[in-house]
Formats: structure tokens, sequence, C-alpha cells
């Protein structure tokens, strides 16, 4: 593959919205293909410091069903679009993927490099489903805080949850959206302090 359409096919990524995501999902094959390539992310010391949960078929409307009910426990006097929405929240995609960072004491690695590890894992996710024809989001919420959902999930009192990656066939074509100028975030370090980067042609 030519530099260009290597670059083009990483530029043509987009979020896809989880009420915008519908069957079918990645079977099991092709999901632990995208895993695959997932797990390629930079991982100082080796310690592989991430793992998966998937949430799939019923279990994501049971899931819905507790948070629900957690909601309305969390806030008592949340309206009921508030709980609808988080009954909702796993009844869309058809695979949703829970990225979870193991973070263990460690003599050698800081805890921040490994959770930055666990984070590259969801964003090579969202590029793997891209490549493989499907839609998929990256999203926390309240949810991947909460003690009584992690409890629910089997997370660990050193792990922390980095994201559910939502992934399914997108209903529509999601259109882009603006994107940051990188030329106006970048500079130079010189000896003698920084400097704006020369200006160029942007390339297309």
């Amino acid at each position: 593959m030519a530099v260009s359409d290597a670059l083009s096919a990483l530029d043509a990524r987009r979020s896809v919205p989880p009420k915008q995501l519908m069957e079918p999902g990645p079977d099991e094959a092709t999901l632990l293909r995208m895993l695959q390539s997932a797990v390629r992310v930079p991982d100082h010391g080796k310690r592989v410091p991430f793992r998966f949960i998937r949430i799939a078929g019923d279990a994501r409307h049971a899931l819905g069903e507790r948070l629900a009910a957690r909601s309305r426990e969390r806030d008592p006097n949340a309206s009921d679009a508030v709980i609808e929405k988080d009954r909702m929240r796993f009844s869309y995609a058809p695979v949703i993927v829970a990225v979870v960072a193991r973070l263990g004491p460690d003599d050698k690695i800081p805890e921040s490099e490994r959770f930055s590890t666990a984070s590259n894992v969801c964003f090579a996710l969202l590029h793997a489903a891209h490549a493989c024809g499907f839609g998929a989001i990256w999203l926390t919420g309240w949810l991947a805080y909460d003690e009584q959902v992690r409890e629910w999930l089997g997370v660990q009192a050193d792990e922390r949850i980095v994201g559910f990656v939502h992934i399914g066939t997108p209903k529509l074509e999601t259109p882009e959206r603006d994107r940051p100028d990188p030329r106006a975030l970048l500079v130079d370090w010189r000896a003698d302090g920084l400097h704006p980067a020369p200006a160029v042609e942007r390339a297309p």
C-alpha cells in the first residue's frame, strides 16, 4: 500500500454515535483479529497492562437494566429521560469491548505510562474496527468510574476502565468534522527558545 493510501485510510476513520450502530457486529474470528491489531501498541517494559471485557447479546440489555437502577440510586431526582438513556447505553451496538487498564504495583514502569498503553489500545481498536468495515466509538461516562459498575464487571481495585468501545455496522455515513491544524500546534525547540514551525503549504 502506498503511503498516501495508508494515511488516507487513517484519515477516513470517524467516531460513530452508538445510536447509529446496528447489526451485524464482528463475529468471534473478526473480533479476535481486530484485537490482534489493537494490542500492537507501545508498551514500556512489555507489561501488557490491559485486558478486555466483551459485552454482547442479551448481556447488553441486562447490564442496561442495572445501569438504570444504579442511575436512579445515584440521583433519585433524575428525570425519566436520563434513566432511559442509561438503560439504553449498551443496546445499540451489537458488541461493546471494555478496555481495562491493569495498574498494580510496578518498581520500574510508572502507572501513567501503563495507563497510556491501555489508552492506545482503545484507539488502535477503533482503527482496527474501521479497517474491518465497522463503525466504532470510544466512550466512558460516569459508569466507567462507578464502584458498583466496576464490581459488576469484575474490575479489580488496582484496575481502571479506560473506555467502552462500541462496535457495529453504521446506519449512515458519518460526516467529517473540523479537525485541528497540526501546523498551529507545532513549535520547534532551539537553544534560544521556542519558535513557531515554518509555514509550508499544507498537504491535502
